[in-house]
């Protein structure tokens, strides 16, 4: 028989209605591998029939053949979907011979069942949530061992509907552990039991915080990766808590300034909804099923409870049923537990050409203080609403309440912007992304986060060949489609972050590298963060120099272990106009990783992604770039040699 992974309450066996489930999914999955290679196309559902009996024998529960006949769910995060894609993850093996498996990883199988379903038979978004959170909370007090609460969860888009009768596999994992809190990744998977196909649907990302006894933060022991992928998870994971930190910064810096356009007078728009009319309160009392072990609502029981009343207050809006689309990355600020009442309060901030925001606030309270509340969480979720023929209707605009219904509006405004240019900047695959994003302070965390982790996930790519070695530098190359990469390594008897300073400093680039002529500082954007103008000469014989606007930026290591980084991409800049007589050019990725060998000893990896325009005329005369590559990495030895005792400081 198939093998089903299914959590349930340690404490409290599993119930006839959970042993049902898992009988009839896995009853629905062992025919069709015995049968389905037999008959003409797919099983019949009406073939599949599971029962159990109570504890007593006498009731009996019975799932007979039957689903939805249309929809299907798919739900995206800051991730690629690739439907129908077979999942066949490589195998890690171990010295000993054994496969292995990462230690903190948790897995659940929910087959959908109307109770799970809204009025059109389509899964809940509040209950999808539910689960993500549970099989987190249980990966995340693996590693812990101790109990955990949910901190955050980063940004969520859903783009499709998953119907009854499909089953969703959810897989969680440890990516990183930081001092009291750490970083879980959640794998969605689809799964069509009839078909026996299964695809990749989300990948989302949850932060946890240990509590120990007397609700004491718990400092976490560090995770080991082991395979290339949870290494690349492990190194990026750093820099998305960095990106979560700045998060609420980005939102008040974009209301004050004046990127965001004004919008239209309200009082000029005839058929503005005034927005008290979307307003919805509703209550909860938090019962022991909404609660986990430590008597603390579950995070994720919040998130349905915040979902559906967002659900109402969008209907009365839109006069009709509206589609879920997007909920923002939100922070827990407190706990709740058994015996509180939850107090969930919702409006409409704002509403663009086709969709709207809806805003959500959960407050707690003891019945025995309930004047005294305690704000627990609020988010913000986008709706859209579709019409007969399953396309985007228009809606009419919304009449903000005075005071804080204005700041709401706004702030309404900056979160649309920042989604945009985060869906813009991240979510896209790669050969999807223009090389030069246009830059601007409403993006500049996101194009700073898109600049490091895209040096993280080339140097951690495993299939370099190398090429040559020359005085001790290696030269690698690795060519995946359209994209042709190097790297180049060698070390140097010069202090790390003396290195760091050096090769930071990109208006000195030109002492050691002759690929760049000058680079000139255009913006200061922070003190990680620089913007140059590079002119170098061209790589195409037909034109003399090319320049470039690129964006420097670098990271200390976040602890122990983590690499210096110098990450280097295009973007573009209305201060820097292409100049006549040069031609505009673009760098996908490049920069440094730098590891201490020693106190006085640094390794230094430099990487680089040729784009398709360059590609022709770099494998033209591939050993003849590699001598060039060596020379400049020789020279840059000796630069970095000849400074190791100079002090100053850069950027």
């Amino acid at each position: 028989m198939d093998s089903v992974y299914f959590c349930t309450d340690p404490v409290r066996p599993p119930g006839p209605l959970i042993l049902c489930q898992i009988l009839f999914y896995s009853a629905r999955r062992l025919i069709q591998n015995k049968l389905g290679n037999g008959l003409p196309g797919a099983v019949p559902q009406r073939l599949i029939t599971a029962a159990v009996t109570d504890e007593t024998g006498s009731a009996k529960a019975v799932f007979p053949g039957g689903r939805h006949p249309e929809a299907r769910f798919s739900f995206l995060m800051m991730a690629e979907t690739k439907e129908m894609e077979k999942l066949e993850e490589p195998l890690f093996i171990l010295e000993n011979g054994d496969v292995y498996t990462n230690p903190t990883e948790v897995k659940m199988s929910q087959l959908i069942l109307p109770c799970h379903a809204n009025h059109r038979g389509e899964l809940s978004a509040g209950q999808l949530l539910k689960w993500m959170d549970t099989t987190a909370c249980l990966s995340a007090e693996r590693h812990a061992n101790c109990p955990c609460v949910t901190a955050s969860v980063d940004d969520i888009d859903f783009e499709h509907t998953l119907s009854i009768g499909q089953v969703v596999n959810i897989k969680a994992k440890v990516n990183r552990a930081f001092n009291t809190s750490l970083e879980v990744g959640v794998t969605i998977i689809c799964e069509d039991p009839l078909s026996g196909t299964q695809w990749k649907v989300c990948k989302a990302f949850a932060t946890f915080v240990a509590k120990g006894s007397g609700l004491q933060k718990v400092q976490l022991k560090p995770v080991i990766p082991r395979t290339s992928e949870e290494q690349m998870e492990y190194s990026i994971a750093a820099e998305r808590r960095r990106m979560r930190l700045h998060h609420l910064e980005t939102i008040k810096d974009l209301v004050s300034s004046c990127t965001i356009r004004d919008e239209p007078n309200f009082e000029e728009s005839q058929s503005a909804v005034p927005a008290g009319t979307t307003r919805v309160e509703s209550i909860e009392l938090v019962l022991p099923p909404h609660a986990n072990h430590q008597s603390n609502t579950f995070g994720g029981q919040i998130m349905a409870w915040m979902e559906s009343v967002a659900t109402i207050s969008a209907s009365r809006f839109c006069k009709g049923h509206p589609v879920l689309k997007t909920i923002d990355m939100f922070h827990f600020r407190g706990p709740s537990q058994v015996g509180d009442r939850i107090n969930l309060k919702a409006i409409v901030n704002n509403a663009f050409k086709t969709s709207f925001e809806v805003g959500v606030c959960a407050e707690a309270y003891h019945q025995e203080d309930w004047e005294r509340k305690t704000h627990i969480n609020s988010a913000f979720l986008t709706f859209v609403m579709l019409d007969k023929d399953g396309e985007l209707s228009t809606l009419p605009c919304i009449k903000p309440e005075p005071g804080d219904g204005e700041r709401r509006y706004r702030e309404a405004s900056a979160r649309k912007k920042i989604r945009l240019d985060r869906k813009y900047i991240i979510s896209c695959k790669q050969t999807e992304v223009p090389l030069s994003v246009p830059w601007d302070p409403s993006n500049q965390v996101y194009l700073s986060y898109n600049n490091i982790s895209a040096l993280k996930m080339l140097a951690a790519k495993q299939n370099w060949v190398l090429n040559s070695t020359r005085n001790k530098a290696k030269l690698f190359t690795l060519e995946e489609g359209q994209f042709l990469s190097f790297k180049a390594e060698m070390s140097v008897s010069v202090n790390i972050k003396q290195v760091f300073l050096l090769l930071s400093d990109m208006s000195r680039r030109h002492e050691w590298d002759t690929h760049y002529q000058k680079f000139e500082l255009i913006q200061k954007v922070d003190e990680d963060d620089v913007i140059y103008h590079v002119i170098s000469p061209s790589v195409n014989k037909e034109s003399k120099f090319q320049d470039f606007v690129l964006l420097a930026s670098r990271r200390v290591p976040c602890a122990d272990g983590d690499p210096y980084l110098i990450a280097l991409r295009s973007v573009s800049l209305a201060a820097a106009p292409p100049i006549e007589g040069l031609v505009r050019s673009e760098v996908l990725c490049a920069g440094f990783t730098l590891w201490e060998e020693e106190v006085t000893r640094t390794r230094i990896t430099y990487y680089i992604q040729a784009t398709p325009g360059v590609l022709p005329y770099i494998t033209r005369d591939i050993t003849g770039l590699s001598a060039d590559l060596c020379k400049v990495i020789e020279a840059c030895n000796k630069f970095l040699e000849q400074n190791k005792d100079v002090d100053y400081v850069v950027l």
